[in-house]
Parts: structure tokens; sequence; C-alpha cells
């Protein structure tokens, strides 16, 4: 017997130094691959910036060193590492150039025109930039032709196509398994709810989608018209006849290419512009070494950036349907109220890029940013989305700007309740019996019965409340009398561009003309940024990876595809605020 406990013990102790060898050699090869990503990096001379385009663009990198120690995830590039990246390239004379690589890019559309504004201003700088892909995605070609070589496979694909807009509606669906939405809005042009409450677009959504998908689609042809000097109707020729169907010789005389080549024959093509030997290597610099490269010294006051993105939320989330990407209130003002207390900063961008979302947490929103602002200038610089709630955590700012194809405005409010009492009582047979004290005691309860008519009443003039101080935060905030603002608002989503002539917002352009502006409004001649929230250490990221959304939640927005928003919001329907501020437009250069 004492030789058995003997091996037993022996055993454990053997796992357990294992387990503490195994644990300081993963421990070193965390710190080395952190130390790696953060070293400094020295480019060599004659040397090609790499983007890879096959991808996802995200408004913020987010580091993630669990998915680098397991091969998991899907390939992310924050949009801020990218913009950095190529201003980098620009100022570095050892990068004589960008190489492309062409893909299925997914990315916001706004978020396309900053990334094509930046590469331009590299081309302008004197440098050069080539393309190449197999198959170009309508979104990556949009970028893609701003280079000075837009190479294709002799047997690839370039896809224009042109931009639609396919609303879901799920009444019927739900009606089948005795499930409806008990909506109570304001806003004509409020359209969130049509897809639990409609077979079709209602006259007024149908108005407002039909403008900004041809205001975005104009923007795009005629970036790509003045790039590849093909004139707009051409364009439309080609995308009316699906450029995805010609063979690539037709693409060719079409002048959307210049080349065609298989990979291989791209290397000596770059070879030539940078006047280097068949024989020789060609130096490249990839984006996550670029982060290592060293940019502009930071001298001056400190102009703090602030990132906002995704649905705004009281509290955040965990679990499927959560990656992190939330505009959690709790959270958000809390760190809003660090940035008026640090007297090193000066000045605040906050970078919006969100539907919306909680109409009470988005009221938070806008009075910590209120109180911001009472201290030091704040200037919103609008991504793709900046609309519902958050146009109205932006409204107070000191100046906002958006992208020509930004989506914002959307000022209006709705409540949405499921009654799924016929599920529960008729097709499932649940029956309810009830005791109370007072008229009211049951509401909400979405199992038992519907809302009646008297609770509907009652909702609908909270839902106007709402409405009315959504309205009063605008015409406070952007100088605006009550008549003006429901002139634009009634729900009604506007394009950055259009939103710039009826005074929702003071400029266009993207976050390095927002920081300039905040630079101007705090009288500063020198000055650098600093990014927050800060990125999330070590710790943070591992201990954090299960809460922040998991591998199955990625897989299902793979399988899913469009159907994984709907998913999703009824999903996470019950922990969400009965009134809601948000747009249901979800739309990617792809």
């Amino acid at each position: 017997m004492k030789q058995f406990f003997k091996y037993v013990l022996a055993t454990v102790v053997g796992l357990l130094v294992f387990g503490i060898i195994v644990a300081i050699f993963g421990t070193m090869s965390i710190v080395g691959m952190v130390a790696s990503g953060e070293a400094t990096k020295n480019v060599s001379k004659n040397s090609v910036m790499v983007i890879n385009m096959n991808s996802i663009v995200d408004e913020q990198s987010q580091p993630d060193i669990v998915s680098k120690l397991t091969g998991g995830g899907i390939e992310t590039i924050g949009l801020d590492e990218l913009l950095s990246a190529i201003k980098k390239a620009k100022t570095n004379d050892n990068i004589k150039g960008i190489y492309m690589e062409g893909g299925l890019i997914e990315m916001g559309l706004a978020s396309a025109q900053e990334v094509r504004a930046a590469l331009e201003d590299f081309r302008e700088s004197g440098k050069w930039i080539v393309s190449y892909a197999d198959v170009y995605s309508q979104g990556s070609y949009y970028l893609a032709s701003v280079a000075d070589k837009v190479i294709v496979n002799p047997k690839g694909m370039v896809d224009i196509h042109g931009i639609g807009s396919q609303p879901m509606f799920v009444k019927d669906l739900m009606k089948k398994f005795g499930v409806k939405m008990q909506v109570i809005k304001v806003g004509q042009y409020k359209s969130a709810t049509e897809m639990f409450t409609e077979d079709k677009m209602s006259a007024a959504n149908r108005q407002q989608v039909e403008a900004y998908v041809k205001g975005i689609w104009d923007n795009m042809v005629a970036s790509i018209s003045k790039s590849r000097d093909i004139t707009p109707e051409q364009l439309n020729l080609l995308a009316d006849s699906v450029t995805m169907m010609m063979p690539t010789e037709a693409l060719l005389g079409a002048k959307l290419v210049d080349t065609l080549l298989y990979a291989d024959g791209v290397k000596g093509v770059v070879k030539d512009l940078l006047g280097i030997d068949e024989k020789k290597t060609i130096n490249q610099v990839s984006l996550e070494e670029m982060k290592g490269v060293k940019g502009p010294r930071k001298d001056g006051e400190e102009i703090a950036v602030y990132y906002a993105f995704g649905d705004i939320v009281q509290n955040g989330a965990t679990g499927i349907g959560q990656q992190g990407h939330e505009i959690a209130a709790a959270t958000v003002c809390k760190d809003i109220e660090k940035l008026a207390a640090d007297d090193n900063v000066k000045a605040v961008v906050i970078r919006v890029n969100s539907g919306g979302g909680d109409a009470y947490a988005s009221e938070q929103l806008w009075h910590a940013i209120t109180e911001l602002k009472a201290k030091k200038p704040v200037v919103v610089s609008m991504g793709d989305y900046a609309a519902s709630g958050g146009y109205y955590m932006s409204c107070p700012a000191s100046w906002i700007v958006a992208q020509p194809n930004t989506l914002t405005g959307s000022i209006g409010i709705f409540g949405m309740i499921p009654d799924a009492s016929e599920l529960v009582t008729q097709k499932l047979g649940v029956r309810f019996d009830e005791v109370k004290t007072n008229r009211h005691s049951t509401l909400g309860g979405g199992y038992s019965r519907p809302l009646n008519n008297e609770e509907i009443g009652m909702l609908q003039k909270e839902i106007g409340r709402g409405y009315e101080l959504f309205r009063q935060r605008v015409a406070d905030g952007r100088g605006l009398t009550i008549e003006e603002v429901e002139n634009i608002a009634q729900g009604h989503v506007w394009l950055g561009q259009d939103a710039l002539d009826i005074k929702l917002v003071d400029q266009l352009g993207g976050l390095d003309d927002a920081v300039a502006k905040a630079a101007e409004l705090a009288e500063l001649k020198e000055y650098y940024t600093s990014s927050y929230p800060a990125a999330p250490g070590i710790l943070d990221q591992i201990f954090g990876a299960a809460s922040k959304g998991t591998n199955l939640d990625e897989q299902m927005r793979a399988v899913m595809g469009d159907l994984y928003e709907p998913y999703i919001m009824l999903k996470n329907i019950n922990r969400r605020q009965m009134m809601q501020a948000r747009m249901p437009f979800i739309l990617n250069v792809r």
C-alpha cells in the first residue's frame, strides 16, 4: 500500500512540475511574441510595405494574444493601424512603395473612403502603389483603383456590380411560431422596427435608402473614374454587365486593369519599380512590423483620440454575440470623466462608429460629453455610422467631422416589446394565473398576454418624451431651433455630405482632419495624439477571452451571414432597454 501511495504522490508531483514548466515556457512565448511585436523596427533601404486586403477592417486594432497562440480567429486589421502605417510609409525614406494584395475585404463604406484618401495622399508624395489579386471584390477594387498599376490574374475576376440594399422581414416567420413584436415609435423614417412588423419597406424608408445608396455609389464611381480615366457612364455600363462574368481580356480593354499576370510575375513589376536585379529579394515590411516603425516625434501637447464603436448599451455583454465592440455607457462615461480631469489632455477627439442602441445609455453619453466640452474642446470624428444614438452622443461636440459616405442623423426613438403569448399559451399549452397588488403589476410579462391599449398609450407617451428630449439635445448642440430639427429628424438617415448642408455636421473629412480641428480649437501649435481606451494587457486578453465572444461566435457569423445580425438582435432583446435609438442598416464594402 505504501508503494501505491508513493507512486501516486510521485505522479502528482511530476504533473505539477510539468505544469509549472509548461506555464513558464508559455509565459516566455507570450512575452516573446509581445516583445517582438512592440520592438522597434528598422526598415531596410529600398523596401515595400505590404497590405493584405483579404481581411476584415475594424475601427480600432484589438490585440488578441489568444488567437495568436491558438491560430484561431479571423484576421482583422484595425483601421487606426492601417492609416498609421500608410502615414509612416509616406514619410519613411526607405519605403519606396506599397504592394496591395487584393481580395474579399470587408469594411465600412466611410472607412473605405478614408483608407483610399490615405493611399491617394501616399501616391501624391511621389511614391508608387502596385495592386494584385486573383479576385477583386468591389470593395478591394475601389481601394486598388488608386494604384499606379492594377494587376489581375489572367484567369481572375474583378467584381463591379453597384450597391444594393435588401432589408429582411421576419414578421411572417415569427407568426409561424406565435410571436409578434409590439412596436411604439416616433418618426416616419424610423425603420429599424420594420423587419419585425412589415413584409416590405415603407415608402419613407424606401425613399431614404434609395437616396443614400445612390449617393454612396456615385461617390465610389467618381473616385474610380478619376483614377482609372473611365467615364462614370462607362463604369455604370460595366456594372450593369456584371464584370465578374467578363473575361480578363475585356477587363483590360475596359481599362479596369493594367496588366494580366500570375502571382509570380508580379515580383518582376515590383523589382523594376525598385530598380533591383531580378535575382535579388524584395525587402518587405508588413502591417504588423509597421507598428514598430518610428513615426514622427511626439512633441507638444496631448490630444486624446477616444474610440467609441459598436452598439450603445448601458453595460457590456458577454458570450455569443459580443466580441468587445460595444459602447458600454457605464464604462465610457467613466473614461470620459478621466479625460476631463486630466490636465495633460488639452483636447479630445471622439471617434464614433455606431448605429445607436439604448436611448437611456445614449443620454448618459451625451451628458458625459457635454461635461467634457465644458472643460476642453471636443471634436467628433464620424466613421461608417454615427446615427440615432450615435448621433445623440455626438451632437454636443464643439465640432463634428464626417466622411461623405458616413450614415448619420436618424433622430428618432422607438420601443419594441416581444409578445410570445400565443406561442406559450396556445402552441405550448402553458397556463398562467396571477395575483397582483396594482392595476399594471404584470405589465411587460410578454408570455401570458400582450400589452393592452391603455399600456400601449402610456408607452407611446414615454417614447414621445424620449423623442422630444433627443430633439432638444440636437437643437441645443447644433444651435438650431426645434422646428429646424424636426424638419430633418423623424428618424431620417442622411449621408455625411448631405448632413453638412443641413448643419448636422460641420466638415467633411477623416480622423486627421478632426485632430487638426481639435488642435485649432485648443490653440495648439505642436501636438501629438494618444489613443484611448488603452489596449488590454496580456492577462486581460487571456482571462477575458472567454467573456469577449468565442470561436463559436465567429463560426456563426461565417455560416449565418446576413442572418446573424437579426438573430443576435432577437437573442439580446430582453437585456436591452425597451426604448431604443438605433438604425437598422449594416452596409459593408465587399
